[in-house]
C-alpha cells in the first residue's frame, strides 16, 4: 500500500462565519478533499468524500468538549485508516475502549481541534506527523501500519 494525501475541511456555522443572523442552523461537516497548494481562497476543489456525522451526536471544534472529541475520532480514524471510529476503540461509544486511541484522541482535541476556528483545512500529512510525534512522546514503538507507510521526514533543506 502505498502513502496517499488528503486535506481534511472542516466547516461549522458560528459566530465567525455567519453573514445571515436569520439563516438556518446547519451541522457541522467534515469533507475529505483532494490536496491543492495555493491561496486560501480555493476554487473548484475536488471533493473525495465527507466524513458522516456520528450516531451519538453532532461533532464541532474550537472547543475541547464531545463534540471535538467525535470528530478528532472520526479524523484520527480516517487518516490511520483504521476503519470504524467505534469499531476500532477510538470513538466516544466505543466498547472496549482502546486505552492507547483514546488517549491520543483526546490530546488530538486539546493540541489541535479546540484551537480552530468555524472553517479550516488540516492535510492528512500533518495530521499523520502530530499522531507519529504523539506516539514517540509517550514511549509507544508499536506503530500504527498508516505510519509506517509515510514518506520520509526531511531534516534539512535541499541545496
Amino acid at each position: 500500500m502505498t502513502y496517499q494525501d488528503w486535506t481534511y475541511h472542516g466547516i461549522q456555522d458560528g459566530p465567525e462565519s455567519s453573514t445571515d443572523l436569520d439563516a438556518e442552523w446547519q451541522p457541522a461537516r467534515l469533507l475529505v478533499e483532494k490536496p491543492e497548494f495555493g491561496p486560501t481562497q480555493r476554487e473548484n476543489v475536488q471533493v473525495l468524500r465527507e466524513l458522516p456525522e456520528p450516531d451519538d451526536g453532532g461533532f464541532g471544534w474550537g472547543y475541547n468538549g464531545g463534540g471535538t472529541s467525535r470528530a478528532a475520532a472520526l479524523i484520527l480514524a480516517d487518516a490511520l485508516e483504521l476503519g470504524d471510529p467505534d469499531e476500532c476503540g477510538i470513538g466516544l461509544s466505543a466498547y472496549p475502549e482502546n486505552k492507547v486511541l483514546v488517549s491520543m484522541r483526546e490530546d488530538f482535541c486539546s493540541d489541535v481541534l479546540s484551537q480552530f476556528c468555524d472553517r479550516w483545512r488540516l492535510r492528512r500529512s500533518v495530521v499523520l506527523r502530530w499522531v507519529y510525534a504523539w506516539y514517540l512522546q509517550n514511549g509507544i514503538v508499536d506503530l500504527p501500519v498508516a505510519l509506517r507507510e509515510l514518506p520520509p521526514f526531511r531534516v534539512g533543506y535541499d541545496r
